[in-house]
């Protein structure tokens, strides 16, 4: 074998690029955290932070919209992904609404053109997607 090569078993090749995700964005968080920690803890000490505990501007809808939308895409993944298994279908038709609702949820102003951007980045970003990572890589999705 190779210094190059990399044999993934078929049953464990969908967690090979969430593994490396996660540590990527472990990693991104001990630096925002090694960066940032101290400045906004001495700030909030010294009393110059009070918006930090203003929940005024707390979005209810928005947070617990949030929370509820990323639960069900993937519940709903994993659903529609045993209909259509080892072919990315699962992917592909729950990020499509998942996109439009999320976009649909943070859009400040509702209008015609808006909804038109939103709903063709919510068909063209999933495909493409999953186009270059199922056909292109063979890279197994839900």
């Amino acid at each position: 074998m190779s210094m190059f090569e990399i044999t993934i078993p078929f049953d464990q090749s969908h967690l090979f690029f969430p593994r490396i995700i996660t540590w990527l964005l472990g990693g991104l968080f001990v630096l925002v955290l090694m960066k940032y920690a101290r400045p906004i803890m001495s700030k909030y000490r010294s009393g110059g932070m009070t918006e930090l505990l203003d929940l005024e501007e707390f979005h209810k809808f928005k947070f617990f919209g949030t929370i509820v939308l990323v639960a069900l895409y993937f519940i709903m993944m994993d659903v529609v992904g045993s209909w259509f298994p080892n072919m990315g279908f699962g992917f592909l038709f729950v990020s499509m609404p998942f996109i439009f609702l999320m976009g649909m949820m943070y859009v400040h102003e509702i209008t015609k053109a808006t909804v038109t951007k939103i709903v063709i980045v919510s068909l063209v970003s999933p495909l493409l997607a999953w186009f270059v990572l199922a056909r292109l890589f063979d890279i197994t999705l839900p």
